[in-house]
């Protein structure tokens, strides 16, 4: 009897929190940028990052004839309406048949609702080597 009690008892499901569903959306942000460059996709570089911080990008991002980027997120820092989202990043690019590697750690400073990329802290994924 008891165990049907326990068994058949509703179960509590617990809220997202706001600083849980910020930080998955910075994860999903960081993601759709990093498609964007690789893609070459500057529509959906300007969509997602600030008027400020496309152009900084756009500025920053040379020629490239294909790319490999990885990133794993290392910590995200929310102070109210700005996100703080350090990424550990590994890119491979090529430029005319030469494989160029780099590594590095960025902050990702975002900002707003929904959120966008305001700013490139540290070593920016978005340069390729030279």
């Amino acid at each position: 009897m008891l165990i049907c009690i326990v068994s058949c008892g509703k179960k509590e499901v617990k809220k997202v929190s706001e600083e849980s569903q910020r930080a998955q959306e910075s994860f999903q942000l960081a993601e759709t940028i990093r498609n964007a460059y690789i893609e070459g996709n500057r529509k959906a570089l300007e969509k997602n990052t600030t008027q400020d911080c496309y152009r900084e990008l756009i500025g920053a991002i040379k020629d490239f004839d294909s790319a490999e980027l990885e990133f794993i997120p290392t910590w995200v820092e929310i102070d109210g309406s700005v996100v703080r989202l350090t990424v550990s990043w590994k890119g491979a690019w090529t430029v005319r048949d030469l494989e160029k590697e780099d590594r590095g750690i960025a902050v990702f400073v975002l900002e707003g609702s929904p959120l966008k990329l305001a700013q490139v802290l540290r070593a920016n994924p978005f340069r390729q080597p030279e």
